[in-house]
């Protein structure tokens, strides 16, 4: 810091000096005052190039990871959609079956089994109805064998993926339940027609167990994301946020050191006049 000779008055050193800490204070408060403002330690690289760098960093992570969770929850509202059809198709099935062992007795007469056929065919149609009408999501079927090799994004990083398949499809035709293939006419027949239906309930259920396998390992990955988010944020925050009550301690230190230095520029200002008494006298 540069002194001043208290006789020479065309430059007043010490003036200067209280100038000069007087604005570098000043600019110390802007600071801390920006920083309450926005609750950030960081507002610019200026502040801490290579702390704004991390804390970015950190922050694409975390929207890249907020994203996949979001895309973890489309997915299992997905399989809900899919496991909800499965579950309708074996409903129907179960209702199928039900019928199959009333004509498998010979108590019945003609007209009962015809009734009982026309009632198969009307339930196997409902199936066709769920399997490629209604078990959808965002237009794509569900349920209908063309639901294969789909991939989830369940990270931030690329290839982070999950496989997706409902394999197989659950049409009547594909169970093997259609009119042609089944068949109540008499006792005999309808036994056969329980294995066939006993058959396709089987198949409808290892698929609603392949979905649960699924719904099971996204609820884990949705778990393990909103852990890996919450610390990431947690790491962020320590980087780019503001101690409000660090921050208000050196604003108030300022605003004191402010007034000090105020006081010092105008006695500086004043001292210089002391001289004009050397002159008077």
């Amino acid at each position: 810091m540069g002194t001043g000779d208290f006789s020479r008055i065309r430059t007043n050193i010490a003036a200067l000096e209280a100038q000069k800490s007087l604005n570098q204070i000043s600019s110390k408060m802007a600071v801390h005052q920006l920083r309450l403002a926005t609750g950030k330690r960081i507002n610019t690289a200026e502040d801490d190039a290579a702390g704004f760098i991390i804390g970015k960093s950190l922050e694409t992570r975390v929207r890249g990871l907020s994203q996949a969770l979001s895309n973890i929850g489309d997915a299992k509202n997905t399989l809900a959609i899919a496991e909800g059809g499965l579950q309708s198709v074996l409903d129907v099935l179960q209702i199928m079956k039900e019928k199959a062992t009333q004509a498998a007795s010979d108590t019945l007469g003609p007209a009962e089994r015809t009734a009982i056929e026309n009632q198969l065919d009307d339930l196997a149609a409902e199936i066709d109805s769920i399997v490629d009408k209604d078990t959808s999501f965002n237009s794509i079927n569900l349920i209908n064998g063309t639901f294969i090799g789909k991939t989830v994004q369940v990270g931030a990083n690329a290839g982070d993926t999950l496989a997706i398949d409902i394999s197989g499809d659950h049409d009547a035709g594909a169970l093997s339940i259609t009119d042609a293939s089944l068949d109540v006419a008499s006792a005999t027949a309808a036994s056969t027609a329980i294995s066939r239906i006993a058959n396709a309930i089987t198949k409808v259920n290892d698929t609603i167990r392949l979905i649960g396998s699924l719904q099971s390992r996204l609820t884990t990955k949705e778990a393990t994301l909103s852990t890996v988010i919450t610390n990431t944020e947690a790491a962020k925050s320590r980087i780019l946020d503001a101690d409000l009550a660090k921050e208000q301690l050196e604003l108030t230190k300022g605003q004191i050191l402010q007034q000090t230095a105020l006081v010092m520029l105008a006695q500086a200002n004043v001292a210089p006049q002391n001289v004009l008494q050397l002159i008077q006298q």
